[in-house]
């Protein structure tokens, strides 16, 4: 039902949006740009987002059914099973749900995007096994969509060098903050979807798995700002991600092999259901990508925007940052979106300004929101979300507010 209200809701603000700027502003292309938006946004879904993630799907989905026939992503869900076994109380230790889980927030946590989108969909399709009601989301699959909604990633590569394209002092200056901040997001989200699923936080194994994660992020920080050079930053996060990415690869195929495993068998027999994937996940993805073409073109996030700043005015507060919002804004609902703000924040107030440094805080603390529950529940067919949506989004909410607090911190 969440779905059906937010889709309807988009079309509605965004016609009530334009027909207001056509009567009070005289925009007489306001419509004609919906329209076009529409269109175009449909042609991204499937041409840019579909038919490319059929041939990242046939390929990491056969590397995963390598990686499961050598035994890998069984031995990953046992040494993460007792965490995930408190936060997943409905996931047996052994499942193989787990090791998908764990291959996918690995994948994230390096920024790999194209890898990380084949582990998570096949971590859903395993959750979905175990999901009694097909077309509602279970808590596993809420608790898992609402974590990789989060974004928790350690290197925000992709952040650090559009920054470095469009001439920064220094690109990666970013990178704190934006750890901050998605952190902070993660934890948000685990906090409020353990709340509503009645999950003990305060039990002793998830208190240490957080705490020796927290210990680990701080380290990693650590070792980045004392025992590096900002040049050695981009490089070690650069070589390290990818070289990891490939290890895997590599582990997969002479575990499999040490196990007698026809590898190549293997890889087909797992790759067949990538293009089938891609194909059902095309009318939820045109659906939520056309309902977000509607409020971006119609103008909602300006006025969004304007009744904040109007707001905070009249509150007394700071204002400096309102103009790095839209990217805030924009990212639950589109990356490329988000990321087409965050460059347009760059460009008109300068890339090493505060709105600038801010819109990439934006961009760095949260993930897609609405585009990974088309994709990831689309996929497996459920159109009952539950509570998904909104915790996901108290996550992105944490992550803004985090964001805007470290800028002030850093950069203000």
């Amino acid at each position: 039902m969440a779905l059906n209200y937010i889709w309807s809701g988009f079309f509605l603000v965004g016609f009530v949006a334009a027909v207001l700027q056509w009567l009070f502003l005289g925009d007489n292309d306001i419509f004609k740009r919906i329209i076009d938006g529409t269109f175009s946004s449909a042609k991204t879904g499937v041409m840019d987002i579909a038919l490319p993630l059929a041939g990242v799907m046939t390929l990491w989905l056969g590397i995963m059914n390598i990686g499961e026939k050598a035994g890998a992503v069984g031995w990953l869900a046992k040494v993460i099973a007792p965490f995930f076994s408190r936060i997943f109380p409905d996931v047996p230790k052994d499942h193989p749900a787990t090791g998908h889980m764990v291959m996918n927030f690995s994948a994230n946590l390096l920024g790999l995007d194209n890898a990380a989108t084949p582990f998570g969909l096949k971590a859903m399709e395993s959750l979905q096994t175990l999901n009694p009601d097909k077309d509602t989301a279970s808590n596993a699959q809420i608790m898992f969509l609402v974590l990789h909604t989060s974004g928790l990633t350690l290197i925000p590569l992709a952040i650090m060098a559009q920054r470095a394209i469009l001439g920064a002092k220094d690109p990666s200056d970013i990178f704190i903050p934006c750890m901050i901040a998605t952190y902070v997001a993660t934890v948000t989200g685990i906090i409020v979807v353990s709340i509503k699923q009645r999950i003990n936080l305060f039990d002793r194994v998830v208190l240490t798995w957080l705490g020796g994660m927290t210990g680990a992020i701080v380290l990693l920080i650590w070792y980045f700002t004392n025992v590096l050079t900002r040049p050695q930053i981009e490089l070690v996060s650069k070589v390290s991600s990818n070289l990891i990415l490939f290890s895997i690869i590599i582990i997969f195929i002479v575990g499999a092999m040490k196990k007698g495993v026809n590898v190549y068998d293997a890889f087909i027999e797992g790759a067949k259901g990538g293009i089938q994937t891609s194909l059902t996940i095309i009318p939820y993805l045109v659906g939520m990508l056309v309902a977000i073409s509607v409020v971006r073109n119609a103008g909602v996030l300006g006025f969004v925007v304007s009744g904040m700043e109007w707001v905070l005015v009249h509150l007394g507060l700071p204002t400096e940052f309102t103009p790095a919002l839209p990217t805030a804004l924009m990212k639950p609902l589109s990356g490329s979106g988000s990321k087409a703000m965050m460059i347009d924040a760059m460009q008109t107030y300068g890339v090493d300004s505060f709105v600038g440094r801010l819109a990439c805080i934006f961009q760095g603390s949260a993930d897609t929101t609405f585009y990974i529950v088309a994709l990831y529940f689309g996929s497996v067919g459920i159109r009952k979300t539950r509570y998904a949506i909104s915790c996901g989004l108290m996550a992105d909410f944490a992550g803004i507010v985090t964001a805007i607090f470290v800028a002030y911190l850093f950069f203000g």
